[in-house]
């Protein structure tokens, strides 16, 4: 009723002073979710696009929306306010938009991608091929170092008989005769708010735009077939669990001339009963004996590249960290290599004879300490 209308701003959901784009950009979204095409039989839907469509063409015209902010719904309808019957732009929405013609086709498909009605350009146009997605088990080293694996992929191709057409050979496919090969048909419906256009896909070649009177045998009219084909994979060194490598153009084939997708390969890691890393850092562990960490030694270390030399000095405690420089991973796709870090772990024997333990122990009075039987340790006097 004229004098119990809504804020127009409110009624859009918006602040006042809202910008052209902000306007515009609310009344798409509050349009489609109260059109009666999507919400069929629901009075109140019904007159909430009523409302929505009353409050933008008010707010959408720079002119009325200007007064609409000075004067508020008398600045935009004289008769605001003169109860039942009175004209201006209350009554005038009734009567169907003076006339407005809305293609929803517009509305939904231009700024919704397509998700209401839709435009056929890109269902019918070029279109890149799905990305196919394959894990494989790599080496320890050969992540490391990196390798080259050939792997066997489930491809999907253009049929080499119709060379992708899904014609029988010596045939062509024909545009189709009802959506003149858009894949969409319009249809037109009179409502309270105007002459309504509507698409959807055409039910004589179901959206593809073209007829195809006879198929190919190999591929039953769908020009494309599944082929397993073996594809080279370089795996990068420095790769890590997880990551993903990616082979441009080796996924499946495209539609209607689409470039072919990607392959995507993830590789998984095995464990290394040595080795562990963290990024570039190579961890691992060297037992030595207490003699050896008392006196020192000169250690055989295992690293990537096989065995190197390390001395140990006298008096190492296990525990001690010790760092070999560039023996570590090499920086995926840059020069230089991490760092292997060593610990060191001092086994400490057990089940000696008498002989032993009776030398034991005269070590320890030498170095100022005595072993208690109850405790088991040496005892400094």
């Amino acid at each position: 009723m004229a004098g119990q209308k809504r804020d127009y701003y409110e009624v859009l959901g918006l602040k006042k002073g809202a910008s052209d784009s902000e306007i515009k950009k609310a009344f798409r979204k509050l349009a489609k979710q109260n059109h009666p095409d999507v919400n069929p039989d629901n009075d109140a839907a019904e007159a909430r696009f009523k409302e929505i469509n009353e409050a933008y063409e008010i707010l959408s015209d720079a002119d009325k929306k200007s007064k609409y902010d000075q004067f508020g719904h008398a600045g935009v309808d004289p008769n605001y306010g003169a109860g039942p019957g009175a004209g201006g732009y209350g009554g005038g929405f009734g009567g169907g938009f003076n006339g407005m013609e809305f293609d929803l086709g517009d509305i939904f498909g231009s700024f919704f991608g397509g998700g209401f009605g839709g435009s056929t350009a890109n269902r019918n146009g070029p279109r890149k091929g799905e990305s196919i997605h394959l894990d494989e088990i790599i080496s320890f080293e050969e992540a490391a170092f990196g390798c080259e694996r050939e792997l066997n992929v489930p491809t999907i191709v253009d049929c080499e008989t119709c060379k992708g057409t899904g014609a029988a050979p010596g045939t062509t496919p024909e545009v189709c005769s009802q959506c003149h090969g858009t894949g969409s048909v319009q249809t037109q419906r009179r409502t309270a708010f105007g002459v309504m256009n509507t698409a959807s896909p055409c039910p004589k070649c179901h959206g593809a735009g073209k007829i195809i009177p006879k198929p190919c045998e190999t591929c039953k009219g769908k020009g494309k077939v599944r082929k397993h084909q073996k594809i080279s994979v370089k795996i990068p060194a420095g790769i890590d669990d997880g990551q993903t490598i990616s082979v441009r153009g080796k996924g499946n084939a495209g539609v209607n001339g689409g470039p072919a997708g990607d392959l995507l390969v993830t590789v998984q890691v095995r464990p290394h009963p040595v080795f562990e890393r963290e990024g570039a850092r190579v961890y691992s562990k060297i037992h030595v004996s207490v003699v050896q960490a008392i006196l020192g030694d000169e250690l055989e270390v295992d690293t990537l590249d096989g065995k190197v030399k390390y001395t140990m000095p006298e008096g190492t405690q296990s525990g001690t960290v010790f760092r070999l420089k560039g023996k570590g991973i090499p920086y995926l796709n840059a020069n230089g290599r991490g760092d292997q870090f060593v610990t060191v772990v001092v086994d400490i024997p057990g089940g000696l004879n008498a002989e032993q333990r009776e030398l034991v122990a005269k070590l320890g009075e030498s170095m100022g300490q005595k072993a208690t039987k109850k405790a088991g340790f040496f005892k400094r006097k």
